[in-house]
């Protein structure tokens, strides 16, 4: 079950379409980089984006910080707000559920294909980016770490792989709570536009003082902290912290889609 559902969900033309869009504007900054040969300030912009004119190893990074925030948790959200109620707008999620296949099992699939297109969509930003900054910038002997310290070549491809894995983790929040509301209506639409919204609220919460007190519990309070990774020596508080988070936020989403799913009268 678990193969049919990453498979299905690879062969989709709007899976890649998504991918593609997520990787357009990282390009297109990286090319009027390249063109204009100026870049933010160090301490501006995008985490990253200031060091790149001088070391293109660096981009993938600084593309990864450009989709952050708001292009790949909306992806994330599409995608895992199809998963449930797509399949019951299209009428076929009562003909899957007729052949020998538990509700759980179903639901573990969606979720593993779910995971499997932000692992895919993070890697891919990734991948392309180092090519497009490498071939567009060079590549310096050594990277200056956050911390002003110089980071050999193995060190930044070791940690960018643990950047890669800490986002995709970052992600798994997103992807359940898009598909806890999956779970609660026929609409991809209004699954995908409850789980934004519940973000939305939580960036804007994040900015207010009036609301610090709830901040170490917001799902997007540290998403960025993959940054972290590249001081010298690495903060691990916040990485720690955002990973534990994440987890809560996992558990109990996923536990309510499962309490409700495996429970609701299923009609189309």
């Amino acid at each position: 079950m678990i193969a049919v559902e990453v498979t299905k969900m690879l062969r989709r033309p709007r899976t890649w379409v998504t991918i593609l869009m997520l990787n357009a504007l990282p390009t297109l900054i990286a090319f009027l980089l390249a063109l204009t040969d100026i870049g933010p300030r160090p301490g501006e912009g995008p985490a990253f984006l200031s060091s790149v004119l001088s070391d293109g190893s660096l981009f993938p990074l600084a593309a990864l910080a450009v989709i952050l925030p708001l292009f790949l948790p909306i992806a994330v959200a599409v995608i895992a707000g199809d998963s449930v109620a797509g399949e019951a707008q299209a009428g076929t999620l009562r003909y899957l559920l007729v052949r020998p296949v538990g509700r759980t099992r179903l639901l573990i699939a969606k979720l593993v294909a779910i995971f499997v297109f932000v692992l895919v969509a993070v890697v891919l930003v990734a991948g392309i980016a180092y090519v497009v900054g490498t071939s567009l910038f060079g590549t310096a002997p050594g990277a200056a770490s956050v911390s002003g310290t110089i980071l050999t070549p193995g060190q930044v491809a070791v940690r960018t792989v643990l950047a890669i894995g800490y986002i995709t983790l970052s992600m798994l929040g997103v992807a359940a709570m898009a598909l806890f509301l999956s779970t609660l209506t026929d609409s991809p639409l209004a699954a995908t536009l409850g789980a934004l919204a519940f973000l939305i609220a939580s960036s804007l919460l994040f900015t207010l003082d009036a609301a610090d007190a709830l901040s170490p519990y917001l799902p997007t309070r540290y998403w960025l902290a993959f940054v972290d990774l590249f001081r010298d020596p690495i903060q691990w508080r916040d990485i720690t912290r955002g990973i534990a988070l994440q987890g809560v936020y996992v558990v109990v989403l996923l536990s309510a889609a499962w309490a409700n799913f495996t429970t609701k009268d299923i009609t189309s």
